[in-house]
């Protein structure tokens, strides 16, 4: 799950931001609104997760833009303002969820997971393949019963490929969509978190590699 964290106060943008790092995500912050629509012109999002009251260009204006461009990511509204009159305003800007601050980051992380879950077909609560479950929710895995400790980006990386259903996941599409900008497209950190990946989960082999295409789940 790629996530933008849309956030004027720096300091709280970047703990947020490593609280949800910590949950699997990978996350990108803007600052303020002019910076938040360049990345989305550039950058896949599955959630933006947007303070409504941003220097320059105000969040509204950002959520009215977003959807006026048809941006496939979808938007959690932050605000500091708890009337319903506000809320009931960012959704009907296009606002998909809206959550007033203050806020626990336990409900922020289920809210954004929430909304991902809209984007898409819907998918099993518990992910599985042969003897592998993955529990999304719970950030748990296990193999023929053993519990797999898994880094946050292995736990990513399975996740995706599980949820992608046997199709095979291009290497920069994994780079794309579990990593964030920070990553260099140039380095070999795919294949080696793949290569831990499949040292965690043992024998038989259960990731395939589809020479010249990507990765799969499936059985060798």
């Amino acid at each position: 799950m790629r996530i933008l964290l849309v956030e004027d106060h720096e300091e709280l943008a970047e703990t947020v931001a490593d609280v949800l790092r910590g949950e699997g995500m990978a996350v990108d912050v803007a600052l303020d609104g002019r910076a938040a629509l360049e990345h989305a012109g550039v950058y896949p999002y599955d959630v933006i997760v947007l303070d409504r009251d941003l220097p320059g260009v105000h969040g509204d204006e950002v959520c009215r833009r977003l959807v006026a461009e048809g941006s496939g990511s979808r938007v959690l509204m932050l605000t500091a303002a708890g009337r319903v009159e506000d809320r009931v305003d960012g959704l009907r800007l296009g606002a998909d969820d809206y959550l007033p601050k203050p806020f626990a980051f336990t409900e922020l992380i289920a809210r954004i997971r929430a909304v991902c879950r809209r984007s898409g077909p819907p998918l099993p609560a518990i992910l599985s393949f042969a003897d592998l479950r993955l529990d999304p929710a719970r950030r748990t895995a296990t193999r023929a019963g053993r519990r797999l400790t898994l880094r946050p980006k292995e736990f990513a990386v399975l996740e995706y490929l599980m949820a992608a259903g046997g199709r095979v996941v291009p290497a920069e599409e994994l780079l794309e969509r579990v990593w964030d900008e920070a990553a260099d497209p140039f380095t070999a950190t795919v294949k080696v978190t793949i290569g831990r990946l499949r040292a965690q989960l043992g024998a038989p082999p259960l990731i395939e590699t589809v020479r010249a295409s990507g990765y799969r789940i499936g059985e060798s």
